[in-house]
């Protein structure tokens, strides 16, 4: 699995159901995704990560997003999770998803942000909100 250079994209599952879980992330990693976000906005994630991770967590860096708080990063450890995607910058949140060994991708928006980030042993950064900056940022 090499989702930094096959592919370097997240697919992001927003809104996804326990229900649509393994059928849409089967197709993406039909697609050539690698790396796959599940949301903790999303429906009932607390079962969808879990039922995901056993599936393809062999296949594809599953993990989830939306991550805001530390507790969060042990519990979905303790899910298989290996990829925490955060809004924005918590370095406790970076640290201690590094320390479990997750790949993460803190939302940054300025150079700033990113070397705070990089810091904190994120391995990737992901632009947010790129909508407010467009494709030339």
């Amino acid at each position: 699995m090499q989702w930094q250079t096959n592919l370097p994209l997240i697919a992001i599952l927003r809104g996804i159901t326990p229900d649509e879980a393994l059928a849409h992330v089967g197709a993406v990693i039909d697609a050539g995704f690698d790396a796959v976000e599940i949301p903790l906005n999303s429906p009932q994630w607390e079962k969808s990560i879990p039922q995901v991770v056993d599936a393809y967590g062999e296949q594809a860096l599953i993990g989830a997003g939306t991550v805001l708080q530390p507790e969060q990063v042990d519990r979905l450890a303790a899910m298989g999770c290996r990829l925490i995607v955060t809004p924005n910058i918590q370095p406790e949140v970076i640290r201690r998803a590094v320390g479990y060994g997750m790949t993460v991708c803190p939302g940054c928006a300025t150079a700033s942000e990113a070397f705070s980030a990089l810091d904190a042993g994120a391995q990737a950064l992901k632009i947010f909100p790129s909508s407010a900056f467009g494709p030339d940022y």
